[in-house]
């Protein structure tokens, strides 16, 4: 009766107004692949100025006015918009939105047995937020004084006097915060109350684990950042002085607001990466997950500690040394449940029958980034480090480690693994292995590099590093650096044409290509209205064996065990 129901719906109600999750999934996809490739071109902007100062671009200078480039040369003011929105549009719309959005919305109800999302008119309002966001924070580009230039911290006083596309920049992270409070508490009630007969919470696959801690992270955190938006935006704009000195205000105020969010917005863009790419491994490698429990309270603790480590990025504000002593152990603290997950990921891969498909490839480098990451992320921890290393380009090269290395690699992986469920095909095989390789060889070459330059002490959001004479030494490293961002932005073409050539022309899918046991692929591919013809019936968790202690092929979930 779904199924015929959907039949019946017009082109804008399916495909446009669809309040189907896996429309709305694909709806989130398509605007975060989108907002990918809109900031790795800002990314090779900023490249190509801090390789070549001074010089021209060819080609690309003539589109930009002259409020931008004079004669091809970047000026110091649109270098200042392109570090902003770079980063605003990685995180607030790309990464989190095809995380969160995408997977989240897609899987959720196939791998708990639901037919749909809890509230789906709200599903399809927390979609419909983010393109108007979108919309608005671009749109300053075209203002006078352009875009927002303040960074993506956005640090009062200095975000309070900038131009006019500082405020598209608040609506716009208003907006997307909003959409992501919806899309929270509509993933928590589903999980909570639409599990199908016989999936207890120890039966739910780790995708859907990581995201409903994501979501209850989601919830608590986004809010605060709203309120600090508001505050920012009253302070631009009716004269309040929430954040400004001179009427009784303090900037540091936003810098605990700002970053008691932005401190678990980190493990909102890795900790769903890290429950698909555990699903990825766990497949892949033809054994259940090693330590299945474990990885749960281990996702639990890094959430939980999350919340209370906001103050390490705040070492350089004179806090009290006390202070900045707990917030320094409890940052190393992480380390611990993170080592778990890795220790976790190594063991299922031991004795594995391994196979290395584009999914495995993108998931094991995950895995190796994720710790190159982590553990740089240990020395910055550290308060005597962190106050020689704050604000230098090896921040720059932590950070890219863990959400790209991170979090993009464990796109990859989930939209190739997922590709034949979303669509009912399959992705080129080899394209996907020549992304996958030149992507990893690039991105190391890349961001490896940039401990040196931060060591050495370059500091971040610098237009010209010629102009400082301690830097001129590594000018050929920034050079080395830029020709490899080249290079691995057009390793993502590969991905995008290999995307949309195989949505049209890629080998039709079965309904289970990769042999996997969690219920979605029980369902077709791509899965009808409704997802299930009948209820499904859960008589075992996804990584049981079903025979036990032997390492074979599963049975699908549904099926009793031998």
């Amino acid at each position: 009766m779904d199924a015929q129901h959907e039949h019946k719906l017009g082109f804008w109600r399916k495909y446009v107004f669809s309040t189907d999750h896996k429309m709305i999934g694909i709806q989130f996809l398509f605007s975060s692949l989108t907002m990918f490739a809109v900031g790795g071109f800002l990314a090779l902007l900023l490249r190509w100025q801090l390789a070549y100062p001074g010089k021209p671009m060819p080609v690309l200078g003539k589109l930009f006015p002259d409020s931008m480039m004079v004669g091809g040369v970047m000026l110091p003011e649109f270098y200042n918009t392109l570090f902003t929105m770079h980063a605003s549009v990685m995180i607030f719309f790309a990464i989190i939105p095809i995380l969160v959005g995408a997977f989240a919305n897609y899987l959720i109800p196939l791998q708990i047995g639901a037919p749909d999302m809890a509230f789906p008119k709200i599903n399809m309002m927390s979609f419909w937020l983010v393109p108007p966001a979108i919309a608005v924070t671009l749109a300053g580009f075209f203002l006078e004084g352009g875009a927002a230039a303040t960074g993506w911290t956005a640090y009062p006083p200095l975000s309070a006097f900038e131009p006019v596309g500082q405020n598209c920049w608040i609506i716009g992270v208003i907006l997307v915060g909003t959409s992501s409070i919806l899309g929270s508490f509509n993933y928590i009630t589903t999980i909570l109350n639409m599990r199908a007969p016989g999936m207890g919470f120890f039966r739910m696959p780790l995708p859907v684990w990581a995201i409903f801690i994501t979501a209850v992270l989601s919830l608590l955190a986004t809010p605060v950042l709203t309120a600090a938006m508001f505050m920012l935006f009253l302070d631009r704009t009716i004269g309040t002085t929430f954040f400004l000195p001179s009427g009784g205000g303090h900037p540091l105020l936003w810098q605990h607001l700002f970053w008691f969010y932005s401190h678990p917005a980190v493990y909102i863009m890795i900790l769903p990466a890290m429950g698909l790419v555990s699903e990825v491994i766990s497949v892949n490698s033809r054994k259940p997950i090693f330590g299945y429990h474990s990885m749960i309270f281990a996702i639990m603790a890094i959430a939980g500690l999350g919340f209370i480590v906001w103050g390490h990025h705040m070492f350089q504000s004179g806090m009290n040394p006390t202070v900045g002593t707990t917030f320094m152990v409890s940052t190393m603290v992480i380390a611990v449940p993170s080592a778990i997950k890795t220790f976790n990921w190594l063991g299922t891969l031991w004795r594995g029958r391994i196979r290395f498909t584009v999914p495995m490839l993108n998931a094991l480098a995950f895995v190796s980034m994720f710790v190159i990451g982590g553990l740089s992320g240990i020395f910055m921890a550290s308060t005597p480090v962190d106050i020689f290393i704050h604000d230098t380009y090896f921040i720059v090269a932590h950070i890219h480690y863990v959400l790209f290395g991170g979090s993009m690699f464990g796109v990859f992986a989930g939209v190739a693994f997922w590709f034949p469920k979303m669509f009912g095909r399959m992705m080129n095989h080899k394209l996907g292995v020549i992304h996958f390789v030149l992507s990893f060889i690039s991105f190391n070459c890349t961001f490896f590099p940039m401990h040196i330059l931060g060591v050495g002490g370059m500091m971040r959001r610098i237009y010209d590093p010629t102009q400082y004479t301690h830097l001129t030494q590594f000018q050929p490293i920034n050079v080395f650096i830029s020709l490899s961002a080249f290079v691995l932005g057009a390793a993502q073409l590969l991905f995008f044409f290999n995307f949309v050539w195989s949505l049209f022309r890629g080998p039709k899918a079965e309904r289970n290509p990769w042999q996997s046991n969690t219920l979605e692929w029980t369902a077709p591919s791509p899965p009808p209205h409704g997802n299930f013809e009948t209820v499904p019936v859960v008589y075992r968790g996804p990584y049981e064996y079903s025979v036990p202690g032997a390492a074979q092929d599963w049975l699908p979930q549904t099926q009793k065990p031998v």
